[in-house]
């Protein structure tokens, strides 16, 4: 039976379209057919590269028996996460609200009418079974208790929301302090915050990062360069082929959960590559190439734009594609250099992982030039070369090529840093063309569409998360390209979500006020795997106001802010982002602007080398059409010029780099 999730634009939905349920994709018909029968909702929420989503489904969903019984009792709804966000935060607050915690597969028993009565994750196929006659039962025989139930949870996520709370404006004071806590909570031994499992804690890195930059505190520098040794020596990095996974099972890096999201390599590009800009550690920089090599070689569609994800799961079986044994690196490297190999990568006969294999980690260090021999660097390097072609001969997992507006945009933004900071010319052409699919793709008549895949737009409304990111990969396109029309765009998404997605009390929800009603309007301003929208959009209005000197943005970032000061004080691990965009508010931020006909002038390397926290750089003829910052500088003496501004109060112009260093360092 093929069900109504065949014509869906999302490769999660689609896994779904041969299951015996009869699948109903999220929207008002499911709706009005579960009124119409006068059943409850089974709303059910994941995604395609989800391990345990494929286990449910393929215990549960693919059962005729427990098919049966969602198809005689409720009306089921498959929701993918990714697609719409804004279902999953709803549910998701939830289901933590009646469980105390929250992951995916989500399972959601609502009324007609949406509103959540039973939650849960995960559940093994006789629970389930057994779940869905007691909620038969219980919508029969107890339909007021349920009802109120509903409304009950319905009300408590409403006030969860953390609009009209209390505010605290940005200070120095209050970053120090943010800083001090995330030192408290540093594993000392394996670098990161917290134990198993252990997820890469890219926002609060890059906060450390500028923070040290204001600051000078050497334990914030050290922080970020520990973390991140112990993360790209470990298992949650592929030591063959690049790329970081979604999580270690472990506290010290060595197991991963095998999935490569879209949105930690991009962020974590944006680590490596300015820790690298900080220290010149050889380390970060192969980290920070080989991430941006694995977006662009593994991610990259045919239609452009980058894939999701890749999946945990390879056959079935999470983990085959990418663990070995000693026999195995034997059979593909030969006696000689499959011992070396083990040895290198800490594969054993006990193995690290399941049934003897091992997953590999870097267990000399071969980056630093000074200690390791140029033939064992080559060596290593060959070794690598042929495991990645033994790996190619693997069944491969599987790859969710949906297009994410907001993972895309924070994938820009990494790769416009790289190529500046790097002079990475694959990395430069990647961030121009991903940005043109997203404004001539997904920018649909001024709105934003929150996915695409196959070149097709879908239909899901871009959410606050899309805006912000977006808006702040413009302004970086622009600062990358010089031309005007990436800021006029950037200017036009950031109008879009203060009049839609505003509360008129500083913050913002993440829907429009012009979007799907739900069952209450979500707004959380906590950083997750990805920067709230609250922390994204604030970027893009900080950045669009250094860039054009409209103050009214900068206005709009301050209230913003000042809604999550106090969880940038009390909870600073969720708040990272929020807090990395309030440094560069108290930096300045910087502007500069560097008059130049040389697009390799010394002056714009030693501007990118040596920039502050959140500084806007930009380059170009004077008074290049469509860019603000160039308006009225001229060369000196016919000399390039740098002009550096600092809350639009400007010092005299420098032409030489020393100069320009001695201002920056000042």
């Amino acid at each position: 039976m093929v069900n109504r999730l065949a014509q869906s634009t999302s490769p999660y939905l689609l896994q779904h379209t041969d299951n015996p349920v009869d699948w109903w994709p999220w929207g008002d018909e499911a709706f009005a057919e579960a009124q119409r029968r006068d059943v409850p909702l089974l709303i059910s929420v994941g995604y395609s590269s989800c391990h345990w989503c494929h286990v449910m489904a393929h215990e549960s969903f693919e059962d005729d028996g427990i098919a049966a019984k969602v198809n005689a009792g409720f009306v089921a709804i498959k929701v993918d996460r990714e697609e719409r966000p804004d279902v999953d935060a709803v549910y998701l607050t939830a289901t933590q609200a009646m469980t105390g915690q929250g992951g995916w597969p989500m399972t959601v028993f609502a009324t007609p009418d949406g509103e959540p009565f039973f939650c849960g994750t995960y559940f093994p196929k006789d629970a389930f079974a057994r779940l869905l006659d007691s909620v038969t039962t219980a919508w029969r025989d107890q339909r007021d208790d349920v009802i109120k139930q509903g409304s009950a949870v319905v009300e408590a996520i409403g006030g969860a929301q953390l609009v009209g709370g209390p505010t605290i404006p940005i200070s120095t004071d209050l970053l120090d302090a943010a800083a001090v806590q995330l030192a408290k909570e540093h594993d000392e031994t394996n670098g990161g915050f917290g134990g198993a499992p252990k997820f890469p804690p890219h926002l609060d890195l890059l906060f450390l990062l500028r923070h040290y930059q204001r600051t000078g505190a050497a334990g914030d520098l050290e922080i970020v360069r520990h973390t991140a040794e112990r993360m790209a020596r470990g298992g949650i990095y592929d030591q063959v082929a690049g790329g970081f996974a979604r999580y270690a099972v472990d506290a010290t890096w060595t197991v991963p959960h095998f999935e490569k999201m879209l949105y930690d390599n991009a962020l974590l590009l944006r680590v490596h590559t300015q820790l690298w800009r900080l220290t010149g550690d050889p380390l970060a920089r192969r980290i920070a190439d080989e991430t941006a090599e694995f977006l662009l070689r593994d991610l990259g569609t045919a239609a452009g734009g980058l894939s999701s994800a890749l999946d945990a799961d390879t056959d079935g079986v999470e983990g085959l594609t990418y663990v070995w044994t000693p026999a195995q690196l034997i059979e593909a490297l030969g006696a000689e250099d499959g011992a070396w190999a083990a040895d290198l990568f800490g594969v054993t006969a006990q193995g690290t992982f399941e049934h003897g294999s091992s997953v590999l980690v870097l267990a000399r260090d071969l980056d630093d030039p000074d200690a390791v021999l140029p033939e064992i660097v080559t060596r290593w390097r060959d070794v690598r070369s042929r495991l990645l072609a033994a790996r190619g001969d693997r069944p491969q997992p599987a790859r969710d090529d949906k297009v994410v507006t907001s993972w895309n945009g924070l994938a820009i933004t990494a790769l416009v840093e790289h190529a500046m900071l790097l002079d990475a010319q694959p990395s430069r052409a990647a961030a121009v063309a991903l940005a043109e699919v997203l404004a001539d793709r997904h920018l649909v008549a001024g709105r934003l569409r929150r996915v695409s895949r196959d070149g097709v737009v879908g239909e899901p409304a871009g959410v606050l998360e899309d805006y912000g990111t977006v808006a702040e990969a413009f302004c970086a396109v622009h600062q990358l390209t010089g031309d005007g029309r990436w800021l006029t765009l950037a200017g036009q998404l950031l109008d879009t979500a203060l009049h839609h997605f505003g509360t008129g009390e500083g913050g913002f929800y993440d829907t429009a006020d012009d979007a799907e009603r739900l069952v209450t309007r979500p707004a959380d301003p906590t950083d997750n795997a990805t920067p709230s929208g609250l922390a994204a959009i604030c970027a893009g209005l900080v950045a669009y106001t250094a860039l054009t000197g409209e103050l009214r943005y900068r206005e709009a970032a301050d209230a913003a802010l000042a809604t999550v000061g106090p969880l940038i004080g009390s909870h600073p691990r969720f708040a990272g982002y929020s807090a990395t965009v309030a440094e560069a508010v108290c930096a300045g931020p910087y502007e500069i602007a560097v008059v130049t006909e040389d697009r390799d002038d010394p002056l714009l390397e030693t501007a990118h080398r040596l920039a502050p926290p959140g500084t806007v750089i930009v380059a170009g003829r004077p008074d290049q059409p469509g860019v603000p910052l160039l308006a009225g500088r001229h060369l000196i003496d016919g000399r390039a010029a740098a002009y550096v501004c600092r809350g639009f109060i400007c010092d005299r112009p420098v032409t030489t780099p020393a100069d320009l260093a001695a201002r920056l360092k000042s």
